[in-house]
């Protein structure tokens, strides 16, 4: 069933789309046309297939196999975060929108993720800004586990910036900007690049 019980076709279908991401991802990232972005933990792949639209060569990836089969985009691939299935340094950019906080092994992920970004490279994430570590996860804790106390399952990274800029601090990757702002719900966006 993968990390945290994620292979869910109602979970799939019920994550919606949000023009709002897409707005700061463009800003932060900056895509220009002909570049390759992954994004981590996408979903249906809504965001993949709108930087698509702009001319970037998208890919997304989700551990959750509904995702892909459901997409709104072929640009879906199944596999963890952990055991990204592409070569070292294919990528311009990595976007993770509400992810990162999924995935129990985030340093191997961010290993995977440093593996395939290019040098120069750059990477956006935005994650939830909460005030108890998985209060924003308790909808998806009743839709994934029927189970409200299920929620620091679900989200079980606690981030913030500077426990963000910690974790890549190994990768020697710089961090270019962050910032808090609301959406349906508080987040925080830390932008980095990878020297």
């Amino acid at each position: 069933m993968g990390p945290a019980g994620y292979s869910s076709r109602r979970y799939a279908l019920l994550n919606r789309w949000d023009p709002r991401h897409l707005t700061r991802v463009v800003a932060h990232l900056r895509p220009v046309a002909g570049e390759r972005i992954l994004e981590v933990g996408c979903g249906r792949g809504h965001l993949t297939k709108r930087l698509n639209d702009l001319g970037v060569e998208a890919v997304g990836i989700d551990v959750n196999p509904h995702a892909a089969l459901h997409a709104v985009t072929r640009r879906v691939v199944t596999c963890r975060a952990e055991a990204l299935p592409f070569a070292e340094g294919v990528f311009d950019g990595v976007v993770s929108v509400h992810a990162l906080e999924h995935i129990p092994q985030l340093g191997e992920a961010l290993d995977e993720i440093d593996r395939v970004l290019r040098p120069g490279g750059r990477a956006v994430f935005i994650y939830p800004a909460e005030p108890i570590k998985g209060i924003w996860a308790v909808p998806t804790a009743v839709i994934l586990h029927r189970n409200p106390f299920k929620a620091t399952t679900v989200h079980c990274q606690w981030l913030w910036p500077s426990r963000m800029r910690r974790l890549v601090e190994p990768l020697g990757w710089k961090e270019t900007h962050h910032e808090f702002n609301l959406l349906s719900s508080p987040q925080f966006v830390s932008v980095f690049a990878k020297p």
